[in-house]
């Protein structure tokens, strides 16, 4: 892990295309912008997790279900 000190109007540059911007500094909050191709995906932590855990739901099996029902006679 990486660890850094910036200050606002400051950057950092992950790659050629992504620039993190340093907004606002107050208190324990931090305001960034971020810059980065329509391709890459930015998501808040708790956001992705969230995401991470909805697809592993869907994506695990079910057991005992009776399709029979579900098609049509």
């Amino acid at each position: 892990m990486l660890v850094l000190t910036r200050h606002p109007k400051q950057q950092i540059m992950i790659g050629d295309d992504i620039v993190i911007n340093i907004v606002e500094v107050n208190g324990d909050n931090v305001r960034l912008a971020i810059d980065a191709p329509r391709s890459v995906k930015v998501y808040r932590g708790e956001i992705y997790k969230v995401i991470k855990d909805e697809n592993r739901k869907a994506a695990a099996p079910v057991d005992n279900i009776d399709l029979s029902q579900a098609l049509p006679k």
